[in-house]
């Protein structure tokens, strides 16, 4: 069975007045689209497992810590964390993270919760066709 890891931000850490953003975001909106995701990925037949990070100091050690409980074949980072220009230091954090702690699973990249499984699927399946 594939195992995903999806890092998220902790919705409620979100600043929501960054320009970054889709107007009218908020953190019911994320924790919605998170269950969609999850459920996506179980319904796929995957072990899939959610990781929210704080951004600050903590988040790396976070991962990582999540890491190196599992193996995991996918890491996917969302987009909440990879878009807004002010997150580009958690981003290059996780990324790292991820390849220290889990240096054999791919890395993969949503736009929204929805799209997480899809965004796991392309790595995941091209895995099995090599």
């Amino acid at each position: 069975m594939k195992r995903v890891l999806f890092v998220g931000q902790t919705p409620e850490t979100v600043d929501f007045s960054d320009p970054a953003l889709p107007p009218n975001f908020n953190a019911e909106k994320i924790h919605a689209g998170i269950a969609v995701a999850m459920r996506q990925m179980t319904d796929r037949g995957w072990q899939a497992d959610l990781c929210l990070v704080d951004p600050g100091p903590t988040a790396g050690p976070t991962v990582e810590r999540q890491l190196s409980t599992e193996a995991y074949d996918c890491v996917v980072i969302g987009g909440g964390i990879r878009i807004p220009p002010k997150s580009l230091l958690l981003f290059e954090t996780l990324i790292n993270a991820a390849r220290k702690a889990a240096p054999n699973a791919a890395i993969a990249f949503n736009t929204r919760p929805e799209d997480t499984a899809d965004a796991a699927a392309r790595w995941l399946d091209a895995s099995q066709r090599t």
